[in-house]
């Protein structure tokens, strides 16, 4: 096995960048939408083994034979109704929330190396990673930006980042994080969305969380998404003061014929409907930046099937996108998990120059 190229020693010199890293890691989008973006962008997510858990022999022939020769079509239409001018909303935001996370940080003292990636597409982890360690990377954080922990999810993001670091000679301290669905100041951003709205809009009939779905089977094998998205509910719910029976928490983005969780969040907002609720507001906790099933699923799919059965008014709730109670909280989050490394203190210039003084007597090139 070869190892990628180690970047020049540079013996008493500060390097050029912040030798620690912090890279927020999103599940990530096409780069256009077009059938032939998203034949790419679909066979890189759909095979990933922590994604579709069904036995390669079986699954690759079916997605390469049949999947991704219908459902580029399909997918990319729905991509070009939400299609911002600068490009894939996930991407706009989750590029915004980087901008406003690097300032967040600066100014509370921290010199680091901030960069945003994707686990599919691009920019991805390996390309940028490659470029950080380059850039002499020490330290690295990586932050999924997935609130409660899968192994659909954030798992497949430590994965990324293992197989980047199997090629690597020298490599960096790393952390991960694994969730934050729990933490207090992303419950209170979350709430505070939702207050915000109801401030200028009135309060529903029902609040509806909705949670990206996952097969039923990850549950009943040990996955802990499940019960972390009910947690994230039930915090918010109390954040909010509002009672049990206000809230209806469901799940989303089913995909093939198995059981995912449930209850599914289209066939319940059907059913409210039909049982006389006039009105319903949906947010979706799950996603830190709105995207193809915050934008299109929830906000167009869901809403003309509610509706469609007779309901009055739909409201869709944006995700925390670039709201300033949830950079805050990022960058609460960011700070706990950089204890213990020193990211604050200017290079130390004289120690430097002695470290080089000491590597030139012992031959290295000046």
């Amino acid at each position: 096995m070869s190892f990628a190229p180690e970047p020049a020693q540079a013996h008493g010199r500060e390097p050029q960048t912040p030798s620690t890293a912090v890279l927020l890691c999103n599940l990530g989008t096409p780069d256009e939408p077009t059938p032939a973006a998203l034949r790419r962008y679909l066979a890189e997510f759909l095979g990933d083994p922590r994604v579709v858990e069904i036995p390669r022999a079986l699954w690759l022939p079916l997605l390469h034979g049949l999947i991704l020769r219908t459902r580029p079509a399909k997918s990319a239409a729905k991509y070009a109704g939400i299609w911002m001018p600068e490009g894939s909303p996930l991407k706009v935001w989750s590029e915004k929330q980087l901008l406003m996370l690097r300032g967040y940080l600066g100014e509370r003292g921290h010199r680091l190396t901030l960069r945003l990636a994707m686990r599919y597409g691009n920019p991805s982890i390996p390309a940028v990673l490659d470029e950080l360690h380059a850039q002499g990377l020490r330290r690295l954080l990586v932050v999924p930006m997935y609130p409660q922990y899968s192994s659909t999810t954030t798992a497949s993001i430590v994965d990324a980042v293992a197989q980047w670091s199997s090629r690597i000679r020298t490599l960096p301290e790393i952390r991960f994080v694994n969730r934050f669905h729990d933490h207090p100041a992303y419950v209170a951003a979350v709430a505070r969305r939702i207050s915000a709205h109801w401030a200028r809009e009135g309060r529903p009939d029902k609040l509806v969380m909705s949670f990206h779905g996952i097969p039923q089977r990850n549950l009943e094998l040990g996955d802990p998404y499940h019960c972390e998205c009910l947690k994230t509910a039930r915090l918010v719910r109390e954040r909010l003061g509002v009672s049990a029976d206000d809230v209806v928490v469901t799940f989303q983005s089913r995909f093939g014929r198995a059981q995912w969780l449930q209850p599914y969040t289209e066939p319940t907002l059907v059913d409210l409907a039909r049982r006389g609720v006039r009105r319903v507001d949906v947010v979706c906790p799950g996603f830190v930046a709105d995207c193809l099933e915050t934008l299109e699923e929830i906000a167009m799919e869901v809403r003309d099937a509610f509706l469609g059965a007779g309901g009055q008014v739909f409201h869709h709730i944006p995700c925390l996108n670039d709201q300033h109670e949830w950079i805050l909280a990022l960058t609460e989050l960011v700070q706990e998990h950089l204890q213990g490394w020193d990211t604050r203190s200017p290079p130390d210039t004289a120690a430097l120059a002695a470290q080089a003084e000491r590597a030139r007597a012992l031959g290295a090139p000046a």
